[in-house]
């Protein structure tokens, strides 16, 4: 079959609905805020970090009243639309973080690994069903100059003929597996299980309930939503891409939209075509990237490569449906896994990230440090979330911590600048990142973006 037939074939019945989402046992909306009401620290904000705050909050005092408001619904946006993919990392992995913050990065790692473990913990305390399955990471090389970066002379290295008796595609060049601190998880169940947990540790949640404004007085705050008021005591924002409460500390954040595909479940022969046995998240090397992973159900999930930003840091519903990126990324499928000829995606969905200049969250207080917030996880946010919750409670409290003491918690990311300077550089930088994808050299432009401490990634 000629192959943009076969590509319009498989997504003909694909639905553009995030597969997580799409079950029966997604929980019923909360009721939102009427009228006034109080609380010791209002989290704003009911994806991963929100409800991370809000039950790390209840551990570490039980009683401290929490009330969380979401917008719209639990694990609605990023939180229910990401790949499932949890790993230890606090800095977007191991080169950013090294080439950031080297003289602190064996006590990030190690920090990383602690969050790791405490939300293994944390699963198994409260027995969350949420597909919480260790495993390995597997990085792989499909252009021979990006063999390199897999570090050959380290132990770990695959070669060709290694990489392809993991997993047979025709377009692995070399490889890397990671068996550490690494799970996939079906995010959408892990953000519905820690609402459960919150509000069995007597966390207050109201869903359809936005913010609209945070106003400090002598004895606190009043948060603003609709005719609804919240008098108290601090507040976390955990707004991800959303970041309108943020005030000028919003620059330091632009919205991404990531696109993703899940096929049909796969038989047991399909999957022995392919020879991928075991519990791997898989990605490619380079800027624009591919990300996939086996799930419950026998199925391929396979987003990446194409984040799109709209001019003037756009977040709309209608940016969610874009044929040529679902296209796109149905091509490089069937490039990587032939053997899988004739299987048909049964969903297609986005979802907007919240990038920074430096790849990895940032953390601060405002309101007279009454209001802590984090902002900035570029993607690899469901692992970090868990610490950036702690990160956010140490500032509200004062304590001189660990994690308070990092650099990479006191420094704030440089900002992007105003449109229309934001939207030529942007697609400047992923015009120069394509290229150096393709040819392995680092465009000028990319390196003085390295001196600035600027950049951008999906």
């Amino acid at each position: 079959m000629h192959a943009e037939s076969l590509i319009g074939r498989a997504l003909s019945k694909a639905i553009s609905t995030p597969l997580w989402l799409d079950t029966p046992d997604r929980p019923a909306p909360r009721r939102p805020l009427d009228g006034e009401t109080t609380a010791d620290l209002v989290v704003v904000g009911g994806g991963f970090t929100g409800l991370w705050a809000a039950v790390r909050a209840k551990e570490r005092d039980p009683g401290r009243d929490v009330l969380l408001v979401e917008g719209d619904r639990i694990a609605e946006h990023a939180s229910g639309r990401n790949g499932g993919f949890c790993d230890a990392s606090l800095t977007h992995g191991r080169a950013n973080g090294l080439r950031r913050w080297p003289d602190e990065y064996d006590l990030l790692e190690r920090l990383g690994a602690e969050n790791f473990a405490g939300i293994a913990a944390t699963v198994d305390r409260y027995e969350m069903s949420c597909g919480f399955t260790p495993g390995g990471a597997l990085s792989v090389a499909t252009r021979p100059h990006a063999i390199a970066s897999l570090e050959p002379d380290v132990a770990g290295f695959l070669d060709r003929d290694d990489v392809r008796r993991l997993v047979r595609s025709p377009t692995y060049l070399a490889g890397r597996l990671e068996t550490g601190e690494d799970a996939t998880v079906d995010p959408a169940r892990m953000a519905w299980e820690l609402a459960r947990v919150a509000e069995a540790l007597k966390v207050r949640i109201a869903e359809h309930t936005p913010v609209t404004r945070l106003r400090k007085h002598r004895d606190g705050l009043t948060v603003h939503s609709g005719a609804t008021r919240i008098h108290a005591g601090q507040a976390v924002l955990a707004t991800n891409a959303f970041t309108s409460l943020l005030g000028l500390r919003s620059l330091a954040v632009v919205p991404v939209y990531d696109y993703v595909l899940a096929t049909e479940p796969l038989t047991p022969e399909q999957w022995d075509s392919i020879g991928w046995q075991e519990p791997y998240g898989i990605s490619d090397i380079g800027h624009h990237f591919h990300y996939y992973r086996r799930t419950a159900d026998n199925r391929i999930l396979w987003g990446g490569y194409d984040a799109i930003y709209h001019y003037g840091r756009s977040i709309r519903a209608e940016h969610e449906h874009r044929p040529q990126t679902h296209r796109l990324l149905a091509r490089h499928f069937f490039e990587t896994f032939p053997q899988l000829s004739g299987v048909s995606f049964t969903h297609r969905w986005a979802g907007v990230i919240d990038t920074c200049s430096r790849f990895c969250a940032f953390y601060g207080l405002t309101h007279g440090d009454r209001v802590a917030h984090a902002a900035g996880y570029t993607g690899l946010g469901v692992g970090a979330s868990r610490f950036a919750a702690d990160v956010m409670l140490d500032l509200l409290s004062g304590a001189d911590t660990e994690r308070t003491r990092l650099r990479m918690v006191r420094q704030q990311p440089v900002p992007f600048p105003p449109e229309p300077l934001a939207w030529a550089g942007i697609q400047l930088t992923r015009r120069a990142m394509a290229r150096e994808d393709d040819t392995g050299r680092r465009t000028l432009w990319l390196r003085l973006l390295d001196r600035l401490g600027m950049g951008f990634a999906s």
